[in-house]
């Protein structure tokens, strides 16, 4: 490990990761964290914190990221061209330089935002341009110390497994200094190589988004919006999308208004969090406004806050989700587009009261893993079967919705007009989203979702993560707060056992390192280590027969559930 230490000191010419190696010289706990391990190119790209070394987001990591991407696409189509973006992070117009130079000089076109842009904006690119390939640099919702690399294919979906695993082995045969083939950035932008993408992408793109979401403009001009881009990419296109339909009373929240790579005033934007909406919900208070909303800061994820008697509430991802496709659901039968054989997507972590939902209106629900990319993959089976015009919409509970398939990732832009419009709709009918979700209760279930997050840290964190997952695979809970254990899902072995009737069948999705148990009738527990963050997440579902049931169960569920895994975590 001292040995690569060494040979970065030697090899290394940015000042800034130069100094940190020298920072850490003779300090050999901190030469292990920077060196004990690579950042692995997984399923979600790179991800991890800014810093000097090989287990750090920093310009010879993304470089040897990118000449492993730029050999696979060359490998795999010959002549090839990739769309570049990137977010408000520290170093992300670096990261994204860096990537485009290194594409130029291995042969490979390029076609950049000028600017920093949102995720969905880059899926639209890379369709849009025909490329080959795309690259989103990002970490999302992550903490300010933080950066990522996402990668896209030709659908401008994020890579699916085998391509994914593909990029990983062409990334595992580069050298961080030797071998990387970098263009000079202006000889590459005056030859061609690399082109800024002009206005009209960005104006065609929020012309397409505004025919996602039915909705009336005079609703649209009685609603009170607060917005909060969290500083980072969404300022543009959201507020640009919601003056084009007739939101006219839209408020920004001008603390959070413009980027800013410290995140200062949301230690983790994160719109899931009430921590990362507080500024908001001050404003909207103080505005009264009618909603909420706040998208993170690659604008792929939006959170929500509407008023309940009196009273800001905060809607979750399931709970929005559900509201969303309800509304758009009742939109399309009442005016008659709704299509043959419809079809919506959510993730196997998601409530199922969606499903619920789906049912109610005679649509089909098809269930993927956690990651968006695979209802981006849905969306390109059905466009496959000549038929893309079946998919109404797809969510995770994690915040992330897409209603259309011109994009194929989720899509806070999108997301944001269809809330808006949703939400205008119903005050037009005297109601906020919080009586609509009890409507939709009425209809579909009471249903109640929580998620936990465990963090580990460093190579010791690993370790215990994958200790826990082995056991509660190997040992799984046969009862629980007197629930029996009716069933087990192993997608990593790729096996459905059902207890009660003493079978096992063969899991159909991609192999991934999730469990999911089934207590009873009205209880699921789903376990994964996240595949973004040093985290053990746990995902609880119940049903209850009213809300007030649902949540005492739910309480209950995750207290005794909760000694299981503080058993396995001591």
């Amino acid at each position: 490990m001292n040995q690569e230490y060494l040979r970065w000191l030697e090899n290394v010419d940015d000042e800034a990761v130069k100094a940190e190696l020298e920072s850490v010289r003779g300090d050999d706990a901190q030469i292990e964290d920077r060196f004990y391990s690579e950042l692995t190119f997984g399923t979600g790209g790179l991800r991890g914190v800014i810093g000097a070394g090989t287990n750090r987001m920093n310009i010879y990591t993304v470089g040897r990221a990118t000449q492993g991407y730029a050999v696979y696409l060359k490998e795999r189509y010959g002549e090839a061209s990739v769309a570049i973006s990137h977010d408000n992070r520290k170093n992300s117009d670096v990261f994204a330089r860096a990537a485009a130079a290194i594409m130029a000089g291995n042969g490979i076109k390029v076609y950049m935002y000028s600017e920093l842009m949102p995720t969905p904006m880059l899926s639209w690119a890379t369709r849009v341009h025909k490329c080959q390939g795309g690259i989103m640099v990002t970490a999302s919702h992550n903490p300010a110390i933080y950066n990522g690399y996402k990668a896209y294919g030709p659908d401008g979906c994020q890579l699916t497994d085998d391509d994914a695993h593909a990029v990983e082995k062409a990334i595992a045969g580069q050298d961080y200094f030797d071998g990387i083939k970098k263009a000079d950035f202006a000889e590459a932008l005056a030859s061609g190589m690399i082109n800024y993408i002009d206005q009209k992408v960005i104006d065609d793109f929020l012309a397409m988004v505004s025919k996602l979401a039915p909705g009336d403009e005079k609703e649209a001009a009685a609603l009170k919006v607060v917005y909060t881009p969290l500083n980072g990419t969404g300022r543009m296109p959201v507020t640009r999308i919601l003056a084009m339909n007739g939101f006219s009373d839209v408020t920004v929240v001008p603390e959070q208004e413009m980027p800013d790579p410290e995140f200062t005033t949301c230690r983790y934007p994160n719109p899931e969090f009430k921590e990362a909406l507080e500024l908001g919900l001050k404003l909207m208070a103080e505005k009264k406004a009618d909603l909420l909303l706040a998208t993170d800061p690659d604008c792929d994820r939006v959170g929500t806050a509407v008023w309940d008697n009196g009273v800001q509430r905060l809607i979750t991802g399931n709970e929005m989700g559900v509201l969303m496709m309800d509304y758009l659901c009742s939109k399309r039968k009442t005016e008659g587009t709704m299509p043959k054989d419809p079809v919506a997507v959510k993730t196997i972590v998601t409530t199922d009261m969606a499903r619920r939902c789906a049912e109610y209106y005679g649509v089909e629900m098809r269930d993927v893993l956690t990651g968006f990319k695979y209802i981006g993959e849905q969306i390109a089976h059905l466009e496959a079967e000549g038929h893309p015009e079946r998919y109404i919409m797809g969510f995770e509970e994690s915040y992330g919705y897409l209603t259309g398939t011109d994009v194929r990732d989720k899509d806070a832009v999108n997301a944001s007009l269809v809330i808006c419009r949703m939400t205008a709709h119903y005050k037009a009918l005297g109601m906020t989203l919080a009586d609509a979700l009890r409507d939709a209760e009425k209809r579909f279930g009471a249903f109640r979702n929580a998620l936990e997050n465990h963090a580990f840290a460093g190579q010791e964190g690993m370790i215990k993560m994958s200790g826990m997952m082995s056991a509660l695979r190997e040992n799984p809970p046969m009862e629980v707060m007197g629930l029996k254990l009716k069933r087990l899902q192993d997608y990593q072995q790729k096996v459905d056992t059902d207890f009660a009737a003493g079978t096992k069948t063969a899991i159909t999705l991609p192999t991934s390192n999730v469990l999911k148990f089934y207590y009873g009738d009205k209880v699921t527990a789903v376990v994964r280590p996240s595949g973004t963050e040093p985290k053990l997440k746990i995902y609880h579902a119940v049903r209850g027969d009213s809300p007030a049931e649902a949540e005492e169960l739910l309480k209950n569920w995750q207290e005794a559930f909760g000694k299981i895994t503080e058993k396995l975590k001591a």
